[in-house]
């Protein structure tokens, strides 16, 4: 059985929904569509890198799945149909938009000396997605996937997807994340069965070229909650308190930090000590950081206090990516107050401090 086949009971039920919903009940289409929306958005986000664009590729979705659903016939299920939408939505925004990178893979390290430099708006980046959007994924999981679900939004995958031609991006998704057999993915993507073999083989190759050896849900699972707390209790206090020394020692020697949309980032503790020391963490402005759930990953949500407000203001979302022994090794902080609403954070705190507003 295809992940997402219905039950019996489960299927009279959707088959009345459906009936309805294609004579054009409005109410009947929400409550059809309502239990994909969650795993569609994911997929959207993996093809495209991008919180936003995801949200825009869904827009497209909801409205040619609208138009569309008169001409269901059940060939397929529901959930395969809604994949090709979704799928052919994506590739459409790809085709129309630059490739989604992270810093590291836009050009060589930078000189700390120089200072951040500008933003690029030009460039498009990729961006982290909100662990609370995976909650109704993760019950559409099959057994046949490769990758687990938080794995395969975490930044390093996100990242090498976004370097994979749009069909190899897609076969990969399909089988090694969705579960889809290749067959069926032949025919979401409306090619045969032999194409989607080769730009599988080719996919997996490029992917496993790309990514790190272990990744982000082994190394927390192997480190403990314990442990995870103590590196990121040692993090938060030393950014809010401007200690530069201290984050030093909890880094690894080949640490990264990037902060999207600047395109400048640097690599080992000294550099990345010396570019803090003069910038972000100079004394100039005063930090409060929070918790938030982002990629899969560790991560916080960064305020920079408004002196003439006296309230912090979203300045960034901050993904940490953790060693096996415990220190960090990349920290990507993305320098963008309009991710904020999409991991449900306000644009400031209140007078307390307190994101909760």
């Amino acid at each position: 059985m295809s992940a997402g086949q219905p039950t019996s009971a489960a299927g009279e039920e959707r088959s009345a929904l459906l009936a309805a919903a294609q004579r054009g009940d409005e109410g009947a289409f929400e409550r059809l569509i309502g239990p994909y929306r969650g795993e569609l958005h994911a997929h959207c986000y993996r093809m495209l890198g991008s919180f936003h664009d995801a949200e825009d590729a869904m827009q497209e979705v909801m409205l040619r799945a609208w138009r569309g659903l008169a001409r269901f016939e059940g060939r397929s299920s529901l959930r395969s149909w809604l994949y090709r939408i979704a799928t052919n939505s994506s590739l459409r925004l790809i085709e129309r938009r630059p490739k989604r990178v992270l810093p590291i893979d836009h050009g060589p390290a930078a000189d700390p000396h120089d200072g951040p430099g500008t933003p690029l708006v030009e460039t498009t980046w990729v961006e982290p997605y909100p662990d609370e959007r995976l909650e109704v994924a993760d019950a559409a999981a099959s057994p046949e996937a490769r990758y687990e679900e938080r794995e395969s939004v975490e930044l390093a995958f996100t990242a090498a997807l976004q370097h994979l031609p749009p069909l190899q991006r897609a076969a990969l998704l399909m089988t090694d994340v969705l579960g889809f057999a290749p067959g069926e993915v032949a025919e979401i993507l409306e090619t045969s069965p032999a194409a989607v073999y080769s730009a599988l083989q080719r996919a997996r190759k490029a992917a496993d070229e790309r990514l790190p050896a272990e990744n982000q849900q082994q190394t927390l699972r192997s480190l403990g909650d314990d442990r995870i707390g103590e590196v990121v209790g040692r993090f938060v206090a030393a950014w809010e308190g401007t200690d530069v020394d201290a984050i030093r020692t909890i880094l690894t020697e080949d640490a990264v930090l990037a902060m999207p949309p600047w395109p400048q980032w640097f690599r080992g503790p000294a550099a990345i000590g010396d570019f803090l020391a003069r910038w972000p963490l100079s004394g100039r402005s005063r930090w409060k950081l929070t918790p938030v759930r982002a990629s899969g990953q560790v991560a916080l949500a960064s305020y920079a206090l408004d002196e003439a407000k006296g309230v912090p203001e979203a300045e960034g979302l901050v993904v940490l990516t953790l060693s096996a022994d415990g220190r960090i090794s990349e920290i990507n902080a993305f320098r963008d107050p309009s991710l904020f609403p999409g991991f449900g954070l306000p644009r400031a705190m209140d007078g307390e401090g307190s994101p909760g507003l």
